[in-house]
């Protein structure tokens, strides 16, 4: 655990008490903070006070008394409306920061300053491959052998994770949801994958989505910024950040360009992975047979990953070696069976249509699951990536919907997963892919996207006549 310093003696509310709450609550208490603790879920106060908290309605709360409120990251302080609790603080003049912000005023202490090599924060943001990428970086550097930690809107949450180890590097995933109310933003190393529309209403449209995903970079000075430069923003960022073209504090990234100029530039085309620097070529990686890395969204998690290892100071050889071993996450590009020569993919967590558009760019052939709770527009933006789709089937809510915008791409509207997934094996045949990339959110049918993917990964089993533990 991180004991929060700044606070000891203090009387500090804390509003959200799911697994970053009940953690804020005991690291503050462990730094000396008097903690008021409150859910407006009847459930989760259940488990708070399981966990022995002393609950606090802060609905009825004194703000005079109270020296910072910190909200889980949930919970909306400005758009589209604040929560009245955070509301009301506001009106008071009380601040009002998040668990991430607690993190990088408590992380380093004087006992850190003083190892051989001060531990390290990387801190990964963006639309799409931000989970990949953060998980990625962590491995490399275990692969390695140096000390890591993996936190943030992945793992843990951040005060939970034990202090630091001579040498050690933390990664941090953060969403903009963590970044944009965070007072404090001290990352050693930043990392802005992509950025594609999503959280538009709490944000207040994309202008605002994209300038909390700034705020690591802008306001959180890293050393080094590496920057996915695929899109217009990414480049802007870029641009923002670095003196000069050459200016190797900057690291620009990309998938299916090439990048050139006096800079330091990482970039991935057909399959390879190479760095310059200064014009020249310093490396090259064959990420083709990487079998937790496939398609062209996992080689740009590759590069942001490598751009991270290389400014640690790890060498080519030992980041491909680390890449190699990479399994990948469950629910991204997951590969759960390979049966009579089909493949069967479970990338539950592309819930939008950019990262739907991944999934389906990186494999042929492909009986393609998708549906669920669809997003503003549908999936009219997939038309270009349709060609290698044989058969799509459908499932949830927006089913019908979708099969109004698939044109002449055959499909069958199958409502549930059970029967999507097994149409989709009767028909599939060897050298096909089964692939779930639903394009869509999951809440009509599941809890979570991870609830959706395990529901496919057990359909697909059962159809296989596989066990749980069987692969």
């Amino acid at each position: 655990m991180i004991a929060v310093q700044g606070h000891e003696g203090q009387t500090v509310a804390v509003l959200g008490l799911g697994r970053s709450g009940l953690a804020t609550c005991a690291a503050l208490a462990a730094g000396g903070a008097r903690v008021l603790a409150w859910d407006d879920s009847l459930e989760a106060r259940a488990r708070a006070e399981a966990a022995g908290l002393d609950l606090h309605d802060l609905g009825r709360v004194d703000w005079s008394q109270v020296a910072v409120l910190i909200a889980s990251p949930g919970i909306p302080h400005l758009y589209p409306a604040p929560n009245r609790i955070i509301a009301s603080a506001m009106a008071a003049g009380v601040p009002v920061d998040n668990d991430i912000g607690l993190f990088f005023r408590s992380f380093a202490t004087p006992e850190t300053m003083e190892y051989e090599q001060p531990p390290k924060v990387v801190a990964v943001t963006g639309s799409n491959g931000k989970s990949t990428t953060t998980a990625l970086i962590h491995h490399v550097l275990r692969e390695s052998g140096r000390p890591a930690q993996m936190a943030g809107n992945i793992g843990r949450g951040v005060l939970s994770i034990d202090p630091a180890q001579d040498g050690e590097v933390v990664v941090l995933e953060l969403s903009s949801y963590q970044i944009e109310l965070a007072r404090a933003l001290t990352p050693d190393i930043a990392v802005f994958t992509n950025l594609s529309p999503d959280h538009l209403d709490r944000h207040g449209g994309m202008g605002g989505y994209f300038a909390a995903k700034r705020r690591l970079f802008a306001e959180g000075g890293p050393d080094r910024a590496v920057i996915g430069v695929d899109q217009i923003e990414g480049r802007y960022l870029a641009g923002q950040l670095a003196l000069a073209a050459e200016d190797a504090r900057v690291i620009r990234i990309s998938s299916g360009t090439k990048l050139t100029g006096p800079g330091w530039n990482v970039f991935a085309r057909k399959g390879f992975l190479s760095e310059y620097r200064r014009g020249k070529q310093m490396a090259s990686i064959d990420l083709r047979a990487m079998p937790g890395l496939p398609g062209a969204h996992n080689h740009q998690n590759a590069c942001a990953a490598y751009a991270v290892a290389r400014s640690l100071g790890l060498a080519p050889r030992v980041i491909e070696d680390a890449f190699v071993t990479f399994t990948g996450l469950p629910h991204r590009s997951q590969l759960v069976a390979e049966a009579g020569g089909v493949k069967y993919i479970n990338d539950s967590k592309a819930t939008n249509v950019e990262s739907a558009a991944q999934a389906l760019q990186a494999f042929e052939n492909i009986h393609w699951i998708a549906g669920g709770l669809g997003k503003e527009g549908g999936i009219a933006a997939l038309a270009p990536h349709l060609g290698c789709v044989s058969k799509a089937y459908l499932i949830g809510h927006s089913a019908r919907d979708f099969a109004l915008q698939l044109g002449e791409t055959p499909h069958e509207i199958c409502e549930t997963m059970a029967r999507a997934v097994a149409v989709a094996m009767a028909e599939a045949r060897a050298g096909d892919v089964v692939l779930l990339a639903p394009a869509a959110a999951s809440f009509d049918q599941y809890p979570d996207f991870e609830a959706r993917g395990d529901d496919f990964i057990a359909a697909v089993r059962a159809g296989l006549g596989m066990g749980a533990g069987d692969a």
